[in-house]
């Protein structure tokens, strides 16, 4: 179990444990557009779903993964959280979940699978939940386009290789760049991920900055903690 200073993790039965990816992401993820609704695609432990339940006054929360393990973890953390009553996961595909849209959403994220190699390990369900062939980026992008607001956003984290290429296929459903936070290590390590955030309204004066999350190890950085402090016990 992985306890945060408001909610817990189970994750034994799930291939992708809690990492600094979903925390950045639940923690950074804008919330300017006061969401009403929210889609996790992917959720995997529910990690994200949950931090966003907890910075938010969202009544509708929803979650969709696909892998049947996962599903059940995710279902069971929601189910034991303070906010059950306003997270609820699907057991679906991008494909199966958008084939009748009921609702738009005022915040959509995710934390896609992005190992585009072509190596696979012999663990199918990690598999699944790592690589990018179980949801391509298009698919991902142009369900956003498909069930976002008006006024939503839509909130990812990917590695930092793929931000040019994320942006051009956003650019091409009409979503923009709201906000960019290129994430390193350490002060000396090269940018490993991107944090981006988009809308419909194109804006050229977005905020572009950078992140460091630790100076040594375990050695956080003041930004770093400042992010994180409503979730980690330690910060």
């Amino acid at each position: 179990m992985f306890q945060f200073k408001k909610f817990s993790i189970e994750q034994d039965r799930t291939a992708m444990k809690v990492g600094t990816d979903g925390v950045l992401l639940g923690a950074w993820t804008p919330l300017e557009n006061n969401p009403f609704s929210i889609l996790d695609i992917g959720t995997g432990t529910g990690i994200i779903a949950l931090m966003l339940a907890q910075r938010s006054a969202a009544e509708q929360i929803d979650a969709l993964e696909i892998d049947e393990d996962a599903y059940e973890q995710a279902t069971d953390n929601f189910e034991n959280s303070p906010w059950n009553d306003r997270l609820f996961c699907f057991h679906a595909g991008l494909d199966e979940f958008i084939e009748e849209p009921e609702d738009e959403y005022d915040l959509i994220v995710s934390n896609p699978p992005f190992y585009s190699e072509d190596y696979k390990s012999s663990n199918d369900q990690r598999d699944l939940a790592r690589f990018q062939d179980a949801m391509p980026f298009e698919d991902l992008i142009e369900t956003a386009a498909l069930l976002l607001s008006e006024n939503g956003i839509f909130s990812v984290i990917i590695p930092f290789k793929e931000e040019e290429n994320f942006l051009a296929l956003a650019n091409k459903y009409e979503l923009y760049p709201l906000k960019i936070t290129r994430v390193k290590g350490t002060p000396t390590t090269e940018i490993k991920r991107s944090l981006l955030a988009f809308s419909r309204n194109e804006n050229l004066n977005f905020p572009v900055d950078e992140l460091i999350i630790e100076t040594a190890r375990h050695i956080y950085t003041p930004e770093y903690i400042e992010l994180t402090k409503d979730f980690y016990l330690k910060m």
